[in-house]
């Protein structure tokens, strides 16, 4: 068995070939760019990240991404094998939520000691060779010996190649219309859906797997860990993640880490924390699954405090302007990695922290929420601070509602809305999102009434002879208070605004 996953990693096959794509989700990439001093960007390496996003038999959905690192051998083959794992008839409708945990959990098991399995040779060889360099025999001339170890060096740094790297994991399951998020390190989970009340609420689902997770730090504690030193270093060989599939460094040769040194048993694991069911039923809204790159891009630019609100702003505004989920996911990545840079160029407080990015990917799921072409737009207006309170926020947005009637997959549903959900016809909403997470919830909100946009007709303008539309967004509040701001004796060359 070990020798067809390994056969299977070196071939373009897959797994899950047959498996048919949900068509009611996005996913946006971007490459990795470190920044020279022209502000321009080159790839350091190749995109390490991978992604899932599956539609099952009897109503089950499996969504993924994983973030990659010193190549993305680990999560290419961990995308295939959990997939294989959940989807080819382990799940189905009659499951409870402990069942499904407890799949889940086994998956996870299951694609950590198979990758081990495809590896287990060339960590063979690796300490053959690595035996190999210890011994000097006298009976060898200093020539013979450093030709003889040159190759051996050689043909180490290959297999080091062949067997290096790992990955993180945020993983979605939809069965029975109910929401699972299995989570191995430091991607995130976030829920923005309808409350009760008519809010849209933010839900970050767990917490990242990393060094500075009190839980976390904990669990090392109990196998001899020294939790001070790795909350100092904030990183275990090369990540911030305490929880990671592969890596052998951290998993089979942890006792050679100085960190770990002192751990009784295997520190960094594998075991996801499952988090669910949450029920989906009559819930207006989407979920998201990022890795680690966008976050720390997005956080980067403008501070970790408001991350969360900021990237369901531009989801709304995304999905209310593009005809499809693969364009909306894309417009958002590429507003981050935009953000990012300009952060970096404009020389500002943050721009230190803004030198480079990682691999980016974003995949946006649909609950009950239509594009830009199926129900009625409002536009999204985003209060910006470049405060950097540690206080948690939220963000008046307003939001794109679904009409009474949308399409879902291609077929005409009735809506699952909630008594009370605007229709054409109605006014605009105003829907505040509010930020929680496991650990904190925040009711406080900010003002944003979207009073710079005007509604929209429901016909399409038409163009004028010059080939232009009448604009819809009313800029003469904004000239008038940055006049007010900038009424200090300096002036501009014709003035601000339309002439």
């Amino acid at each position: 068995m070990a020798a067809q996953r390994r056969n299977l990693m070196q071939s373009h096959q897959s797994w899950t070939d047959d498996l048919p794509l949900c068509q009611m989700c996005g996913v946006g990439t971007a490459p990795n760019c470190v920044y020279g001093s022209d502000g321009k960007g080159t790839q350091s390496h190749t995109n390490e990240d991978g992604h899932l996003r599956f539609r099952g038999e009897d109503g089950c959905f499996l969504y993924g991404v994983f973030n990659g690192y010193d190549g993305s051998r680990v999560a290419s083959f961990a995308s295939q094998c959990l997939t294989a794992e959940l989807l080819l008839g382990q799940l189905n409708s009659s499951h409870t939520d402990n069942d499904v945990r407890r799949i889940l959990t086994q998956a996870f098991d299951v694609v950590e000691k198979s990758y081990f399995e495809t590896i287990d040779d060339a960590l063979a060889e690796k300490a053959h060779l690595s035996n190999y360099l210890l011994p000097h025999n006298e009976n060898v001339s200093f020539h013979q010996l450093s030709s003889q170890n040159q190759k051996v060096q050689e043909r180490l740094k290959e297999v080091e190649q062949e067997v290096s790297g790992g990955a993180t994991a945020v993983v979605a399951l939809i069965l029975n219309n109910k929401l699972y998020i299995a989570n191995v390190g430091t991607n995130r989970a976030l829920l923005c859906k309808s409350s009760s009340d008519g809010q849209n609420q933010v839900l970050q689902i767990g917490r990242p797997h990393s060094t500075d997770n009190e839980e976390e730090l904990q669990r090392l504690v109990a196998l001899g860990v020294d939790s001070a030193r790795v909350r100092q270093a904030g990183q275990i060989a090369g990540q911030s993640s305490t929880r990671r599939l592969g890596d052998y460094r951290v998993k089979v040769n942890y006792n050679e880490i100085d960190l770990l040194s002192a751990a009784k048993t295997k520190p960094i694991i594998a075991e996801p924390e499952i988090h669910g069911s949450q029920s989906l039923d009559n819930v207006t809204g989407f979920l998201l699954l990022m890795s680690e790159g966008l976050i720390n891009a997005l956080e980067s630019a403008h501070g970790p405090e408001q991350a969360n609100q900021e990237i369901v702003a531009m989801v709304a505004a995304e999905l209310a302007q593009q005809t499809s989920l693969e364009a909306a996911a894309q417009s958002v990545v590429e507003r981050v990695k935009r953000l990012h840079h300009d952060v970096y160029v404009s020389g500002r407080q943050r721009a230190t922290y803004c030198s480079r990015h990682e691999d980016m990917t974003l995949l946006i799921r649909t609950l009950n929420y239509p594009l830009a072409d199926g129900g009625r737009i409002y536009p999204v207006s985003v209060p910006y601070s470049n405060s950097q309170s540690t206080s948690k926020t939220s963000v008046t947005l307003s939001l794109v509602m679904p009409s009474q009637s949308t399409l879902t997959n291609g077929t005409n549903t009735a809506s699952t809305l909630e008594e009370g959900t605007p229709t054409p016809g109605s006014q605009s909403p105003t829907a505040t999102l509010q930020s929680t997470n496991t650990q904190t919830q925040s009711s406080s909100s900010s003002s944003g009434d979207g009073s710079l946009f005007r509604q929209r007709g429901s016909q399409a303008a038409q163009p004028d002879e010059t080939g232009r539309v009448p604009p819809y967004v009313d800029f003469s509040q904004f000239y008038r208070l940055w006049g007010s701001d900038h009424s200090d004796g300096q002036s501009t060359q014709g003035g601000l605004g339309p002439q």
